[in-house]
């Protein structure tokens, strides 16, 4: 079963370790982790590296494809050769899965439309953008019968075993949750929008901001909201001209 994991410049490292730790032990596992080349990966931090094993070219039809998510999601979900190939794999995918905002780069692939799908808190809404139903209360949603998204980050964890629990069965996914312990008893009780308190979500957004107000990031995020804007444009353009084009003309008396 081969496995390939997106990582991009920019990826949060939880959001992609928390689901390897679980699939990497399903049965005959291949685990690929691809960008558009082989070689290192820096995490936002700008600290941790993370090797990319394979390219786009060399795995186009992975069993699972599973998108973290990032402060530079936005940047990437303008590209098209991560949109053409997140497209073109998902044809061949059993599983398609995102964690965090990695959900932003399956919408704007178009893979969301119509569809139930959530993300990290701060881009959920954005989903909307692309046609999606955003849904914030749920960890993980299983939009069809291939592709699911779950919420932030530490989420990546909860749907790594969730995966593992469709692909292998309960007990293996119970056994990987024994040898991993993951036993949730988190000191704080502040884990989502609504039970954090107004000075956590406060502090939360400030630590945020200065990621999401970078230039770069502006500029993505204006440029996949114009992109949008247009397609929807286009696609009604397009509508109308189809409708115009069946309806019969009234004979000449």
């Amino acid at each position: 079963m081969q496995i390939a994991i997106m990582v991009y410049p920019g990826f949060t490292a939880l959001d992609f370790i928390g689901p390897y730790e679980s699939l990497r032990w399903l049965p005959d596992a291949e685990v690929r982790f691809v960008w558009h080349e082989p070689g290192p990966i820096a995490a936002d931090s700008a600290v941790l590296l993370v090797g990319a094993t394979h390219s786009f070219d060399e795995t186009p039809s992975p069993d699972i494809i599973l998108i973290p998510g990032g402060f530079s999601t936005l940047e990437h979900a303008r590209d098209e050769k991560v949109l053409d190939w997140v497209r073109t794999a998902h044809q061949r995918s059993t599983w398609t899965a995102s964690v965090c905002s990695g959900s932003v780069i399956l919408a704007a692939a178009g893979l969301l439309e119509g569809k139930r799908a959530t993300s990290h808190w701060a881009a959920v809404q954005l989903l909307r953008t692309f046609g999606a139903v955003p849904v914030d209360d749920e960890r993980i949603v299983s939009a069809d019968d291939k592709i699911v998204t779950c919420a932030g980050v530490s989420a990546g964890i909860d749907l790594g075993l969730w995966l593992v629990g469709r692909i292998a069965g309960k007990a293996k996914a119970k056994a990987i949750q024994l040898s991993l312990e993951y036993d949730p008893q988190p000191p704080f009780d502040s884990g989502h929008m609504s039970k954090a308190s107004a000075s956590s979500k406060a502090l939360a957004t400030t630590m945020m901001g200065k990621e999401l107000m970078k230039p770069t990031t502006i500029s993505a995020t204006t440029g996949l909201l114009w992109d949008s804007a247009l397609r929807a444009v286009r696609s009604r353009r397009a509508r109308r001209r189809s409708a115009t084009t069946a309806t019969p003309r009234s004979p000449l008396k």
